[in-house]
Order: C-alpha cells, then sequence, then structure tokens
C-alpha cells in the first residue's frame, strides 16, 4: 500500500460526504461523479476518470474494466446510487483492485441518506471502514 493512501483516502472521503450533503439522495451516479470531479478538483486532488484497467489470463488481455475514479495513483474509487450495496459490488471492486495493480480502494454508495462508505484492502478480510 502506498504511504499517502490513508491521507488520500480521507480526503476523497471528505469530498465525497461534501457532495452527498449538498446533491442529497435520489441522482443517478453520473451525477454525483460529476459533482466529485468538481470537488476533487477544488481541492487539488489529482484524479483520472473511468480509469482503464486490462484484464489478463495467462498472459492474454480478455477484456477491459472501467474504474470509476483512480486517484493520485494509488486509491481506486467506485461509486454507486443504490437503496444497499450487494456482496456484488464489494466482489466488483476487487476485481478492478486485482486487475489495476491496486491495493485500496473506496466503495462509495450515495443511494442513502447517509453516506456509504466502504474501505476495501486487497488482502484483506475487513472492508468495513468508518
Amino acid at each position: 500500500m502506498n504511504a499517502n493512501e490513508p491521507r488520500v483516502s480521507e480526503k476523497v472521503i471528505g469530498c465525497a460526504i461534501a457532495v452527498s450533503n449538498e446533491l442529497g439522495v435520489g441522482f443517478l451516479e453520473a451525477v454525483y461523479a460529476n459533482a466529485l470531479v468538481v470537488e476533487l478538483t477544488r481541492q487539488g486532488i489529482r484524479y483520472e476518470r473511468e480509469k482503464q484497467l486490462q484484464v489478463f489470463y495467462k498472459q492474454v488481455e480478455i477484456g477491459t474494466y472501467y474504474a470509476d475514479f483512480l486517484i493520485e495513483d494509488c486509491l481506486l474509487v467506485e461509486l454507486k446510487a443504490l437503496k444497499a450495496l450487494a456482496p456484488e459490488h464489494e466482489a466488483q471492486v476487487m476485481n478492478y483492485l486485482r486487475a489495476g495493480g491496486v491495493t485500496a480502494a473506496l466503495l462509495l454508495n450515495f443511494g442513502t441518506a447517509r453516506l456509504g462508505v466502504r474501505r476495501i484492502v486487497l488482502g484483506h478480510d475487513d472492508s468495513n471502514f468508518i
């Protein structure tokens, strides 16, 4: 894990809380992503949006994922706007981590009254955060 990742996580969570507080519940995921771009930019946080990740099987590229954000080259961020997260959403993020060569991610859910935050670290069982 990148030594800066915990601080980056805190900053991104702060940005997501600001977006959640301002917009509330009920928008599509793309609206929250656009607002998060504004907030990340305002905070001077470096990001790549729709980060392309290749999937390999026996050294042959077999597919492509698109993670919502790669932050500061050390943290993947996946956004949802759902009533509840399911195990499949965490599995999706774990696959993104494996494909992207990054060890930590945030799964942010804007679909509930209180922003849902899951911190997922490759190789660790406990993905709960906050």
